[in-house]
């Protein structure tokens, strides 16, 4: 049993938890707003990995909702991260968009489709069949295969959009072999991010609307678990899973007064 302390600080995820399709949940920016005034370390910890922080900084402030771009932290920078440890300066094939590519480049890696150590696979909003095989054709020649996370679908106003999973089980399905997720659920992840917002699993918190990704990730890493019925999860499938949130909610909002700072 781990010997809890105080919260003092809060890893959340974005979508379904601060957002809904890009339209705030009700009492989001409470909730933000009493973080910051509570001085509580607090990061936005994302498996999107099409935009740069600055990119969803800009996002979420058009949305009304003020997330520095220093307290976001994406599948793309974890995957980042994960590769300069493992083997520094090297170069991969990508396909994915600006966040994952930028990620990259600031690591000093070379993006090549010459004998890349790596194939990085990442969410994008098109998904050619042409960088597919290329990808195929140079893990089956050795190429370690990487995968940003394994979310299966992506949501859209239409509906869902096949994503990183999905297209990482086609390649799979084509040559044998298995990317390693970085993303939540992996609590490489929630490592990282606790390494980055200066966090103790003894006393952080994660937030989150899936049981699956989110909550699995926290009680993995050690976390106290915060559950809210904003998102994917219904309360009636929490009993389905074999881990358990500590806590359920039915909004952010209603987390406020666990953050706001004592007015005594």
């Amino acid at each position: 049993m781990i010997d809890r302390g105080p919260i003092d600080c809060w890893l959340s995820d974005m979508d379904g938890v601060l957002v809904h399709e890009g339209v705030p949940v009700p009492g989001a920016g409470d909730f933000i707003e009493a973080l910051a005034a509570s001085g509580k370390r607090f990061l936005v910890l994302t498996n999107n990995s099409i935009y740069t922080p600055r990119d969803l900084h800009f996002r979420l402030r058009a949305a009304g909702l003020h997330v520095p771009a220093e307290s976001i932290y994406t599948s793309a920078l974890a995957t980042a991260d994960f590769l300069k440890t493992q083997r520094p300066g090297g170069s991969a094939y990508v396909i994915g968009e600006a966040g994952l590519t930028t990620a990259l480049h600031e690591i000093d890696y070379v993006l090549t489709d010459i004998d890349p150590d790596y194939v990085v696979l990442g969410e994008t909003r098109s998904y050619s069949v042409g960088a597919i095989t290329t990808a195929i054709r140079l893990v089956e020649a050795g190429a370690r295969f990487i995968a940003t996370n394994p979310d299966p679908t992506g949501p859209s106003p239409e509906g869902v959009l096949p994503a990183t999973g999905a297209v990482a089980a086609l390649i799979t399905k084509a040559t044998q072999v298995d990317p390693y997720f970085v993303g939540k659920p992996n609590p490489l992840m929630m490592r990282s991010a606790l390494n980055k917002a200066g966090g103790h699993s003894e006393t952080t918190a994660m937030i989150g609307d899936r049981m699956d990704t989110d909550v699995v990730a926290g009680v993995e890493a050690g976390l106290e678990t915060f559950l809210v019925l904003t998102g994917v999860t219904e309360r009636e499938q929490i009993d389905r899973f074999p881990f358990q949130p500590h806590h359920i909610f039915d909004s952010v909002a209603d987390l406020i007064p666990l953050v706001a700072p004592d007015k005594s």
